[in-house]
């Protein structure tokens, strides 16, 4: 009995989405084009989480926007142009490959290619790096050595 509520309270506990009652469009399809589009847009607030978990004032905006800009008759694209415009390419929670955002997507890949290849250079050349055998000292080396221990 007790597992049952503890499990109970435990499924009471869990996130809710943000979006209130009296946001949601009244047409299922607008509704449910607006709840696909709001996974993919940042809080600007809450930095990594969708507008559709966020409970910031910036995110409800962002909602009801979204919603105002289809019931408008905006594409999906035109909604998503808008608000990129709008706030720029930070608002996209995925940005696309493109553009200066290219150099973003392909520097780390990059760097960790060139360390594994440094990496691989740097132990290569140790292996095959003959080790120089120390050289018996000469006789004046020697009686230089014995006059400096003397000191």
């Amino acid at each position: 009995m007790r597992q049952l509520a503890f499990l109970l309270l435990l499924s009471l506990a869990a996130p809710a989405g943000a979006v209130q009652p009296d946001e949601m469009l009244a047409d299922p399809g607008l509704e449910a084009r607006a709840r696909a589009l709001s996974q993919g847009l940042r809080c600007l607030v809450c930095r990594n989480e969708n507008i559709d978990e966020s409970n910031a004032d910036l995110a409800r905006d962002l909602r009801l926007l979204v919603r105002e800009r289809l019931v408008a008759g905006d594409t999906d694209a035109e909604v998503i142009a808008y608000l990129v415009d709008r706030y720029g390419e930070y608002v996209l929670l995925n940005p696309p490959a493109t553009g200066s955002n290219l150099i973003l997507w392909v520097a780390g890949p990059a760097l960790l290619v060139v360390g594994l290849g440094g990496a691989a250079v740097y132990l290569r050349r140790r292996r095959n790096a003959t080790e120089v055998a120390a050289q018996p000292l000469s006789e004046d080396e020697r009686t230089r050595l014995a006059e400096l221990l003397k000191e």
